[in-house]
């Protein structure tokens, strides 16, 4: 009885070390999308409406108090909008509240040319920890993962779905490799496996390999768990890697 979530852990690992050693597809992103079950994928879609109109209308307080903050505390738009790779490799503009300075990019470079140690960590993961060009309301936005959330309208628009794989930049195609035909072939999650396994603290090869599990295994039942252990990640944060 004691041990009975370490054995659902053993198996979860097993189940995803038999999914990760399948054959690669050998099929281009747009046949696998037409051999996926249309019954499933609808069901999905409508969750993902139902639960992104819930999201926005009850949440309406959270984005206007969330957007006032912004626009008082730092200069610049209350919106950051950037593209990512979607579905079938449609670029889409992803959206954020949000977290950065107005110079961001200028200071980016900047930071890299005179740092080779940062410039190797972002070079690593896309991503910097102690990052300079975050605003003290971005900081808050991002550990609590609340600058996520305009990313509902991109789930309304059907350009990401609730639960999926990570929405990923262009430069990031190259590190997922033979891999990201069958990743691309599903819709991006604003939450997925790597959300709620450790996000930043993974390593970036596990990054690709939990994407990869999802886009082989994704159910009804499996989002259901992994937006349950979202919940469970945003009220109980500790060091779940959000930077």
């Amino acid at each position: 009885m004691f041990n009975s979530g370490g054995n659902i852990k053993r198996k979860n690992s097993q189940r995803h070390l038999r999914l990760l050693s399948e054959p690669i597809a050998n099929l281009p992103t747009k046949e696998l999308i037409s051999q996926q079950n249309k019954l499933g994928r609808s069901v999905k879609r409508f969750g993902d409406i139902f639960f992104a109109l819930l999201v926005l209308v009850f949440g309406s307080p959270i984005f206007l108090v969330l957007a006032l903050l912004i626009k008082i505390t730092s200069p610049g738009p209350i919106f950051y909008i950037q593209k990512r790779v979607g579905r079938n490799y449609k670029r889409f503009g992803c959206i954020k509240f949000r977290t950065m300075r107005k110079d961001a990019d200028n200071l980016l470079t900047n930071v890299l040319a005179n740092s080779p140690g940062l410039r190797k960590e972002f070079e690593r993961d896309f991503k910097l920890k102690e990052d300079p060009r975050i605003t003290p309301i971005g900081r808050f936005l991002r550990r609590s993962s609340l600058d996520e959330l305009p990313q509902f309208f991109n789930v309304l628009m059907g350009e990401m779905s609730v639960v999926g794989p990570r929405p990923i930049v262009d430069k990031e195609l190259e590190r997922y490799g033979v891999f990201m035909d069958e990743v691309s072939s599903v819709r991006p999650g604003l939450t997925g496996l790597w959300q709620v396994s450790g996000r930043n603290n993974l390593s970036y090869a596990k990054r690709v390999k939990l994407d990869l599990v999802y886009s082989r295994a994704r159910s009804f039942s499996l989002d259901i768990a992994i937006i349950f252990r979202t919940f469970g990640v945003l009220l109980f944060p500790m060091d779940r890697g959000a930077y």
